[in-house]
C-alpha cells in the first residue's frame, strides 16, 4: 500500500529516512505532546499547520483517503511532514513531529484545531469567537482554551466543511445556518454581516450514551419520584411538553424520556437539525431544510408536521416548537396521537403556555384567545420545566399538570417541585426534590393500564 498515497508526478521531494533524526530543540510554540485531554492547551504552529496542510493537498491522492485508516494516513504524512520540517526549519523533536502528524491529519480528515475538543469527553459545549477565541462548557462552567484558527478564512474553511456535509450552505446571503455533525451534535453558526466580529460557532455536543432517566437522577437533575412519574406518563401516552432556558438540558431530556415509549410504535420525529436519540426501532426521522439560493424550496417545521400526519404516526416528536407549527402540533396531539412531545422555550411553566399561544396565533389562524386556550388544555397535560442554575447544575425544577380552563384562565397544578433552600459556601445551589400533596388528574388511566405509582411519591412530607 505504501506509496498509493501520493500523487505520482510529486515523489521527489527529498523525504528524510525513518532512521533520519529531526532537530530536537524545540520552541516554546510548539510544546512537548501531552495526554489527549490537555494536549489542546499547548500553544502550536497554527500558520505553518495550515500551510502545510495546503502544501500537503498537493502531494496527496485525496480520492484514497476514505479508504485508509487513522493510523495508516498517519505513517503515510509521516515522511512528508519529516521532510518539510526539515527544509523549513522546524525544530521539532520526535513526540511533537507525532504531534503536528495528528493536527495535519485532523485539518485534513477532520475539523482542524477543535477535533480534540470534540474527543473530550468532558466538554459538552464548544463556542467558537471569531478565529482566535474558542470557550468550553464542562460541568456547567465556561472557561477559554488555548485553541486558535489561522484566520477568519481558516475558519470558514472549517465551517463550510460542517454545513456542506449535511446539505447546507452559508454566505452572506444565507449568514445563519442550523447543521449537525456527523455524530449527531448540533451547529449553529453566524457570519458577517450578522456576526460584527467574525464568525461564531456554537456546538453542543452529542452525547456517545444517551442519558437515561437513571443517569439523570444519578446526577440529581431529578428525584427518583419524578423520574417513576414521567416514566409512566410516557408509557401511559401522557402528552408532555419539556420546557426550559437556552442550555437547560431540554433535548437530553426528551431523549432519556422517549426511552418508555412502546417499542411496538411508529414514532415521526420533526427537527430543524436532527439530534435526538431513540432507541425505538421505528423511527421516521424528518429534517427542515432552508431556501436554496433563489429563496425556493424551503422546508419550514411546520410542511414537516402536516406531512407527518400522513405517515401514520402513532405518536409526533417535536425536537422545539418556535412558530406557526405549535398550532398543527397541537391540532395532532386532539386527533388520536396523544403522548407526543416537543420541548419549547420559557422559564416557567405558566410562561410556556403564553409562548405556546403567540405561536399559534403565528399560524394565521382566525382563532380567539380563549379558543386556542381550549386548543392547549386539550392537547397537552404535562409540563416539565428544566433550568440550569447558577452553580452550573441542571435540575427538574417543577413537574405540571394542565387541568382545563376557568373561564378564559388555563389551570395548573404544580405536582412537584425543586425547592431551593439556600449556597453553601462553594457556591453550589441546595435544596431538595418535594411532592406539592396534589395528585395528577391522569394517574387514574395510569393505573388502569397497569401503571402503579407509589403514594409516597405524592407525599409531601417526603423527599423524593
Amino acid at each position: 500500500m505504501a506509496g498509493r498515497f501520493f500523487r505520482k508526478a510529486q515523489l521527489e521531494a527529498p523525504v528524510a529516512s525513518s532512521a533520519e533524526v529531526v532537530e530536537l530543540k524545540a520552541p516554546e510554540a510548539l510544546a512537548p505532546a501531552k495526554p489527549a485531554m490537555a494536549q489542546y492547551e499547548a500553544p502550536d504552529f497554527v500558520n505553518e499547520r495550515v500551510t502545510l496542510h495546503r502544501f500537503l493537498i498537493d502531494k496527496i491522492n485525496l480520492s484514497i483517503l476514505d479508504t485508509m485508516e487513522e493510523d495508516e494516513i498517519h505513517e503515510e504524512l509521516r515522511p512528508l511532514v519529516r521532510s518539510y520540517a526539515k527544509e523549513h526549519n522546524f525544530p521539532l523533536s520526535a513526540s511533537e513531529l507525532d504531534a503536528l502528524i495528528v493536527s495535519i491529519g485532523d485539518e485534513m480528515l477532520g475539523l482542524g484545531p477543535i477535533e480534540p475538543l470534540l474527543d473530550d469527553d468532558t466538554i459538552s459545549d464548544i463556542l467558537i469567537v471569531g478565529a482566535g477565541t474558542v470557550f468550553v462548557e464542562r460541568f456547567g462552567k465556561l472557561e477559554q482554551v488555548k485553541i486558535r484558527f489561522k484566520d477568519e478564512d481558516h475558519l470558514l474553511r472549517i465551517i463550510n466543511k460542517i454545513v456542506a456535509s449535511v446539505g447546507r450552505r452559508v454566505d452572506e446571503s444565507s449568514p445563519l445556518v442550523d447543521a449537525r455533525l456527523a455524530d449527531g451534535s448540533r451547529v449553529n453558526v453566524a457570519i458577517r454581516p450578522v456576526a460584527v466580529d467574525g464568525p461564531q460557532v456554537s456546538i453542543r455536543k452529542f452525547a456517545k450514551r444517551p442519558y437515561s432517566l437513571d443517569r439523570l437522577v444519578d446526577n440529581n437533575a431529578l428525584a427518583p419520584g419524578m423520574a417513576a412519574l414521567l416514566a409512566a406518563a410516557v408509557a401511559g401516552k401522557v402528552s408532555i411538553v419539556v420546557s426550559g432556558g437556552t442550555g437547560s438540558g431540554k433535548t437530553t431530556m426528551l431523549n432519556a424520556l422517549s426511552s418508555f415509549i412502546p417499542h411496538d410504535e411508529r414514532l415521526v420525529t420533526i427537527e430543524d437539525a436532527a439530534e435526538l436519540q431513540l432507541q425505538q426501532p421505528h423511527v421516521v426521522r424528518l429534517e427542515t431544510r432552508p431556501p436554496t439560493v433563489d429563496g425556493r424550496n424551503e422546508i419550514l417545521q411546520r410542511d414537516l408536521v402536516k406531512n407527518a400526519l400522513r405517515m401514520r404516526p402513532d405518536r409526533i416528536i417535536i425536537g422545539e416548537v418556535r412558530g406557526g407549527e405549535a398550532f398543527d402540533m397541537l391540532q395532532a396531539m386532539n386527533t388520536g396521537h396523544e403522548g407526543s412531545m416537543s420541548t419549547i422555550h420559557a422559564n416557567n411553566p405558566r410562561d410556556a403556555i403564553a409562548r405556546m399561544e403567540q405561536m399559534v396565533g403565528m399560524a394565521g389562524m382566525p382563532m380567539s384567545q380563549t379558543s386556542i386556550r381550549s386548543q392547549i388544555t386539550s392537547a397537552i397535560d404535562l409540563i416539565v420545566q428544566l433550568e440550569r442554575l447558577r452553580d452550573g447544575t441542571r435540575r427538574v425544577t417543577s413537574i405540571a399538570e394542565i387541568t382545563g380552563m376557568e373561564g378564559d384562565v388555563v389551570q395548573l397544578q404544580e405536582i412537584m417541585a425543586f425547592k431551593r433552600s439556600g449556597v453553601d459556601e462553594n457556591g453550589k445551589v441546595l435544596g431538595s426534590f418535594r411532592a406539592t400533596g396534589i395528585r395528577p388528574r391522569f394517574l387514574e388511566n395510569l393505573q388502569s393500564l397497569g401503571l402503579k405509582l407509589s403514594s409516597d411519591h405524592f407525599d409531601p412530607s417526603k423527599e423524593l
